[in-house]
Parts: structure tokens; sequence; C-alpha cells
């Protein structure tokens, strides 16, 4: 034993043009740090999940208070993690509604979700906007990753051109934004930000080189094989098992990128989805959400985003025999079979949140699970598609926060709370003061107590 010596957190599995990122192992925490033995080293992070349209708020909103609160039809397939969650009622985003400026719910719930700022309406190239939490956050803690955040995406979309009843596409497609006039359009295609996360860590790959890499089959572990048995050589028998489980979570996600690189999804809407990305929408977003973790559990990325849908979206479900299109259906008027429609598809993508949960729950992380020190916020920028509503919106906190937080609750707030903050409060468990974002008046209350 070599008392004092210990694996850098940034080592790297390299082959010939792949380099790949490592879990936390025990071998990264120096000798004679047991008593913050990987609990204090295990960052903590953050990630946004976006739903559009709003969802049908009977079936989603909880009808009692405290930890016996019981899962509405909508969200019952997360009740197998329900002391891992917090259910948030009555948050606002005031930001969102019409202020004056008509009509444009849709592009104002996007863009305002993650910034608590009224966008400038317009269609030109004069978009205003402001800075979201998500980069608030990358900003501060960015320099400790390979990305300083993520931007994730299932639909695509533009960032030019009037999208919403006289407001820009980027509004309406885009959650994350660096800056007033610049947004972080998300990735759809899994195999873009596979390669982006194991492709030639030295050299970017254009796309040429992608899709050449892509067509002979060829695996970033097989690359790299021979680093990763001499790794294996140095550790432990738990850091063995864990470097053995996660090499074999990214064989799958890559054989999966690979298959779907070879379906043709059909169009979309507005426009046809590129080649490469699976045409089976939960078989998309799964495979975004392994991504994700990959990324979290190698601490590429502490900061992440995912639009789960473009705000306005219009997408089918045939799996769920949902046919109509989603945001036609919102508009429902009472029809019950439009709003049996629209509730099916509220399940369907909190099942896929589910299926995401389920993974942070399954990975050691430190002395605990991923899911123990992340703050995952779910939720939509409208709250009643019907009235394109901005206030009671739906929201879900998982996750525990390196022991910051107290879930197994639903929690109601007084009306009109912004939604902002709540993300005042989980900068802050990340370690980030700020005096202002958007239009927080204050750090957000009980989500520590009862």
């Amino acid at each position: 034993m070599v008392f004092g010596a210990h694996l850098d957190r940034r080592t790297l599995l390299r082959g010939a043009g792949a380099g790949i990122a490592l879990p936390l192992l025990e071998a990264m925490v120096p000798a004679f740090a047991a008593s913050r033995r990987l609990k204090g080293e295990a960052p903590r992070r953050l990630a946004f999940i976006y739903i559009p349209n709003g969802v049908i708020q009977e079936a989603w909103t909880p009808g009692t208070l405290g930890s016996e609160f019981e899962f509405t039809r909508i969200l019952e397939p997360l009740e197998a993690h329900r002391n891992d969650l917090l259910v948030l009622s009555g948050l606002t985003h005031n930001t969102g509604r019409a202020l004056g400026d008509g009509a444009g719910d849709h592009a104002r719930a996007a863009s305002s979700f993650l910034t608590g700022i009224h966008p400038k309406k317009t269609a030109g190239a004069d978009i205003k906007l402001g800075i979201s939490v998500d980069q608030v956050a990358a900003k501060a803690i960015g320099n400790a990753t390979r990305f300083p955040s993520m931007e994730l995406g299932i639909e695509p979309g533009r960032l030019a051109g009037n999208c919403d009843s006289g407001y820009s596409c980027a509004y309406s497609n885009s959650v994350s934004w660096r800056g007033e006039k610049t947004p972080n359009p998300p990735e759809i295609d899994p195999s873009e930000v596979f390669d982006r996360m194991f492709g030639d860590t030295d050299a970017p790959l254009d796309h040429a080189e992608r899709a050449r890499r892509r067509s002979r089959d060829a695996s970033v572990l097989d690359h790299v094989i021979a680093d990763a048995a001499r790794l294996r050589r140095t550790l432990g028998p738990t850091d063995q098992q864990k470097l053995d489980e996660y090499l074999t979570s990214v064989r799958d996600v890559e054989k999966r990128v690979s298959l779907s690189s070879h379906e043709q999804a059909p169009p979309a809407p507005e426009m046809a989805r590129p080649q490469g990305i699976p045409a089976n929408y939960s078989a998309h977003a799964r495979l975004m959400f392994d991504l994700m973790t990959l990324a979290f559990q190698t601490d590429m990325t502490r900061v992440a985003t995912f639009m789960m849908g473009r705000e306005g979206s219009n997408l089918t479900y045939p799996d769920i025999e949902v046919d109509r299109a989603h945001h036609g259906m919102t508009h429902h008027r009472g029809d019950p079979d439009k709003i049996e429609d629209i509730t099916k598809v509220n399940r369907h993508h909190v099942e896929q949140f589910a299926y995401f949960v389920d993974k942070l729950a399954a990975i050691r992380d430190g002395e605990g699970r991923l899911l123990d020190n992340m703050m995952v916020v779910y939720g939509s920028g409208i709250g009643d598609g019907n009235r394109h509503t901005h206030h009671d919106l739906p929201v879900v906190l998982a996750g525990r926060g390196a022991g910051t937080l107290h879930p197994g609750r639903h929690v109601r707030y007084q009306p009109e709370t912004p939604m902002n903050n709540l993300f005042l409060s989980l900068l802050d468990r990340i370690g980030v003061q700020t005096e202002s974002l958007g239009d927080a008046t204050g750090a957000l209350e009980h989500l520590t107590e009862i």
C-alpha cells in the first residue's frame, strides 16, 4: 500500500482516437481522508427536465399534503421513489404571463421557465431574455468538469423566425440561456451526444469523421480496453466491480446509439427529424436520460437540462394510442376524450422520468447513491394547457441534495410564490450565492423541514 497516493479524479481511459472518463472510485480519494471519505468528495449536481404544454392538473396534484400524500394517476410511476421526491404545488412564473404583450404563452412558458424573465416580444434578431439558473450554476462550478453544462432535447427546432404569435422560435426551443441574446439550443441526436462525450478528447470530431466511425461500428471501448485492463489491475475489489459495471453501461448505451443510427424516423409536424434518432419516443427519451446519467456518473458535467418536447409541441404518441397532436388537444374545452389522451401523455412523460430516477438510484456515488447527490427539477412553464395558466405549475424535485433536502412530501406554497425562489435555494445548496435571479424574492421555505 502506498500511503498518500491516489488516482486523479480526471483520469481518462485512453486509446486510439477515444477517451473515456471514469466514475468516482475509492482510489480517487486521498489516503488519510477517512473522515470525509467519498461522501465529502461526491459533488452535487443539478438537472432540469422540461415538459411542454402543461398537465391535467386534477390528475397531477395530490389531494393531501405532507408525507402521507397519495400518488395521482400521472405521478404514480414515481411511487417507488416516494422518499426521494418533493411534489411542489403553488409555484408561479408571473413572467410567463402576457403582461401587456398579448398572445404567446408557449414561447413565454419555455423562455421564463429557468430564467424568471419576461421575454421581449419579437420574431426578429433582437431577442432579449436573460441568464437561466443552469447557466448561473455552470459559470460558478463548470470549471471543475469537462463540460460546464449539457443541453439535451427531443424535437428539432429553429432559432429564428416566428413560432408563437410574434415570438421568435428561440424562445420556444430553448430553456437554457447564457445571456440576454444567447440561447443554448439542445442537442437532440444521441449519436452526437455520445461522440461528444466519448470521442477523441484532444480534438473535436467533425461530422464526416463521426459518420465514418459509426459506419464501421467501432466501439470506443475497443479502443481503450488495454488501458482499462491496466487500470483494473491497480484497483481494489470494490473499484474493480464499479469499473466493470460502468464500462458495461457505456457498452449498452453505445449499442443502442448504433442501432438507432439505422432507423428512419417519421416526419415531425414542421420538419423531418435527422437520421440517427430513434423513431420511438420512449426509446429516444431513455437514451438521452442514459447519456445524462453517464455524464453525471463520470463527473463530465454537474449541470444539465433536458427538454422532453419543445414548448407548443405537436408530437403524437402512437405507442400509447394517442394519435392526436399534443398541443392541439390541450385546448380540450372540456372534451373528456381529449382530457383522457392528455392525461396519458402526461403520465407517459413521467414514466420516462421515473426511468431516469431509477438509474440515478441504482448507481453508487461516494457513500450513497447518485440520486442522493442530485437535485432534479421536473416540470412545465404552463399549469393548465387549456387555459394557458402560469400559476400552480406542475413541479417535482427529485434527489436529496447531499442531505440538504427533506424529501418524501407534498408541499403547497402560497399563491404567486415565484418559481425562481426554488432555483435560488438550489443554487445555495451547490454553494452558489447570487443576490438576484429573475423575479426571485428570496429562498424557498419548507425544502428541509415540514
